[in-house]
């Protein structure tokens, strides 16, 4: 090879390696969460050919429901009846995949020598995946008390959305799950669907919650006596399904389940669904391991627009974010605003590096560069290798 060839290749190579200023990876975009906010994601960036892969574990918040409401176009569609169309439709794109594995751990990567950032995603399997951007669609899990019985009807005439699975319920013996300082805000909730109710409070009615539901409601005495309240605080010993709504209907959509509640003093009563005032945690210990800020139990997206984490490069959509919805409407939502809001990121990024290449200077002139700087040095080594 000639001085001015050798040199050529070298200052070609660094041309290369001072114009990328993106990333090399596998993907462009990494959605983890198979749920409609996950899917919607997807969606979004489909329609824009960002090449992306959603990671979906299998696990739905709302995979024990009978049925999705108030979700328009598809109401009383089964939730994997949902998923399955929706990746079906999306699987036309060719710059979308999915990968039915579960994610167990992300970490931020920054090349220094391109001064540039991206993340790896490794699955269950030890499989390691790419991409310049990542949106966490990882959910939340429904913390439920251990009460036998109690698990077997989540989602099946015990519930925690109204919207969602309360009007197959309505005009029904109702009852409400969860502390004292809950109860008037589900009672409000739930008060032009069901007219007889009782509050299962199971020994949490004390002098200290009545004073803390007097803070948030000081007439809450008046209010469920004007809506007939009745307040058990009995313990409760479990939950008897007596009989299931999905076999017991009626031709305007009510869904007849009965359960009978036992306690420990010996006595029962039956109530055909609740509503719960339960608590939720976030599902994956992503958000946690990548330090991302957090708004009472949920992934921050108050502190920067569209989706955004306080990690960039990282959005959160769906019911894991702090955004304030926990429903399939806003799940699809959420999805569709980060894809749209991380397009247009990525379009900004790959712009500035286009720029970044054109403004750099010729071959040519960097050749002639390096040839006044380094004088003969790469001639000798040309003499060397030639054996002068």
């Amino acid at each position: 090879m000639a001085p001015k060839s050798l040199l050529y290749s070298l200052f070609s190579s660094l041309t290369v390696a001072l114009a990328a200023s993106l990333p090399q990876t596998d993907y462009e975009v990494m959605v983890i969460g198979g749920g409609p906010a996950g899917l919607s994601a997807l969606s979004g960036l489909s329609r824009v050919q960002r090449k992306t892969v959603l990671f979906d574990s299998g696990e739905y918040r709302n995979a024990p429901t009978r049925n999705m409401h108030d979700v328009i176009g598809n109401d009383g569609t089964v939730p994997s009846e949902f998923r399955g169309l929706a990746r079906e439709q999306i699987s036309k794109y060719t710059t979308a995949s999915f990968v039915d594995k579960k994610i167990t751990s992300v970490t931020p990567v920054t090349d220094h020598s391109t001064n540039t950032s991206y993340f790896n995603a490794t699955d269950a399997d030890g499989a390691v995946y790419s991409a310049r951007k990542l949106i966490l669609g990882t959910g939340l899990v429904d913390v439920l008390p251990s009460t036998p019985g109690l698990q077997e009807a989540w989602g099946k005439g015990v519930y925690w959305c109204p919207w969602c699975d309360g009007y197959e319920h309505r005009d029904q013996p109702f009852g409400i799950l969860g502390a004292l300082p809950d109860v008037v805000g589900s009672v409000l909730e739930v008060y032009t669907l069901n007219t007889d109710i009782i509050a299962f409070l199971n020994g949490t009615h004390t002098p200290a919650a009545e004073a803390a539901l007097a803070e948030k409601y000081p007439n809450w005495k008046q209010q469920l006596e004007t809506y007939n309240v009745r307040l058990e605080n009995a313990s409760i010993a479990s939950f008897e399904r007596i009989q299931n709504g999905a076999d017991h209907t009626d031709d305007k959509g009510h869904q007849f389940d009965i359960f009978r509640v036992h306690f420990t003093n010996g006595s029962s009563v039956d109530r055909n669904a609740f509503i719960t005032n339960y608590p939720s945690v976030q599902r994956s210990q992503i958000p946690t391991s990548l330090g991302l800020a957090m708004k009472d139990g949920k992934i921050d997206t108050s502190i920067n627009p569209g989706m955004r984490t306080s990690l960039p490069g990282v959005f959160a959509i769906g019911d894991c974010n702090s955004d304030g919805s926990t429903n399939v409407p806003h799940a699809m939502f959420s999805g569709k605003r980060a894809a749209v809001f991380l397009h247009v990121e990525l379009a900004k990024e790959e712009s500035a590096a286009s720029i970044e290449k054109r403004t750099l200077p010729s071959k040519r002139e960097m050749l002639k560069a390096a040839e006044r700087s380094m004088g003969n040095e790469l001639e000798e080594v040309w003499k060397r290798a030639r054996g002068l």
